[in-house]
């Protein structure tokens, strides 16, 4: 049976993967997003676009009482590591503000199912490689801080109103959509892969963000995840509250990457030697995040789908000659 589901920051990078995914099966989408870093264009043909903030408590109000969804998924935040720790009243204003915002909408208009994109970010530095969703939670970023504040949020809420929902922390979303429709399209951009990508198509140098982490060749290690893989992750657990409880997973490959081996992985997809240097780190990056995904691969049957690197570096390398054509 089809369901009205709206989709909050609905217009973003994996939003958008997201929105194709439930239009494929045949729900009805409300997208809810004020197009700040959102893209009008990336809104899948089918969906319903509202534009508006989750600041403001009238707007997602009205949309609420307007469009009656059943189900709510919420990707709307702010998520540049670097900026957070710059500008971290930025961060808390956004995520939390505007997600207390949204729960306030659904108590009022009786929505009770709820998946809030969070991060891998939440766990800080890890204690262990793999990492279960039981690992202590200890940001060293405002951003992990503003997602981790809204976990708890959640779990006070559903206890006190009956929300049900379900916290995806997601490792590094990669890769675009199959058909080259749409794909990762961040205004500055700050994530490796698309970045390479950028610089293959345009001959130029890219930037790899630090070469003195405690790893085999000095840059970080990371978990990379098909942007896909993580849609098809979000529907799966939206399904689940129906009958389940309120839960957290993990969503990654499991498998580790340095970045010079995500460079070295790229050239041999693109078929050119791609020019690098070693800038200064980042702040707020931890040596290495790698998840376990057990426990969504046990509970809901969830297994990615474009587990190889080289062909989640394929999708995007098809997007990004799409973009620059």
């Amino acid at each position: 049976m089809s369901e009205t589901i709206l989709v909050c920051g609905g217009a973003g990078y994996i939003g958008s993967h997201t929105v194709a995914a439930l239009l494929e099966r045949g729900q009805n989408v409300v997208v809810a997003d004020n197009l700040e870093t959102g893209h009008r264009e990336a809104v899948w043909d089918g969906a319903k676009l509202r534009v508006g903030d989750l600041r403001d408590p009238d707007f997602i109000d009205t949309v609420m009482r307007e469009e009656q969804p059943d189900a709510v998924i919420d990707f709307a935040a702010y998520s540049l590591v670097g900026e957070s720790v710059q500008k971290p009243l930025k961060y808390y204003g956004n995520n939390v503000t505007g997600t207390i915002n949204l729960l306030n909408a659904m108590i009022y208009r009786g929505v009770g199912r709820l998946v809030f994109s969070s991060t891998a970010a939440v766990y800080g530095m890890p204690r262990e490689i793999p990492l279960p969703e039981t690992a202590p939670t200890e940001p060293i970023n405002p951003y992990g801080e503003s997602k981790l504040a809204v976990e708890k949020m959640l779990r006070w809420t559903g206890a006190a109103h009956g929300i049900k929902c379900a916290s995806l922390r997601y490792f590094n979303a990669a890769g675009a959509h199959v058909s080259g429709k749409i794909g990762e399209n961040h205004n500055p951009e700050t994530h490796l892969i698309p970045n390479i990508v950028s610089a293959a198509i345009r001959d130029e140098e890219v930037t790899v963000f630090g070469g003195d982490y405690n790893t085999k060749d000095g840059t970080c290690v990371r978990d990379y995840i098909h942007v896909t893989d993580l849609a098809d992750a979000h529907i799966l657990a939206l399904d689940a509250l129906k009958t389940g409880g309120s839960t957290v997973y993990n969503l990654g490959n499991g498998h580790g990457f340095t970045n010079l081996e995500i460079l070295k992985a790229a050239e041999r997809v693109i078929g050119k030697k791609i020019r690098y240097r070693i800038g200064p780190r980042r702040p707020g990056d931890p040596d290495t995040l790698v998840a376990s995904s057990d426990q969504i691969m046990k509970a809901l049957n969830w297994r990615p789908r474009y587990s190889s690197l080289e062909d989640i570096i394929r999708t995007a390398w098809v997007w990004g000659r799409n973009m620059m054509q």
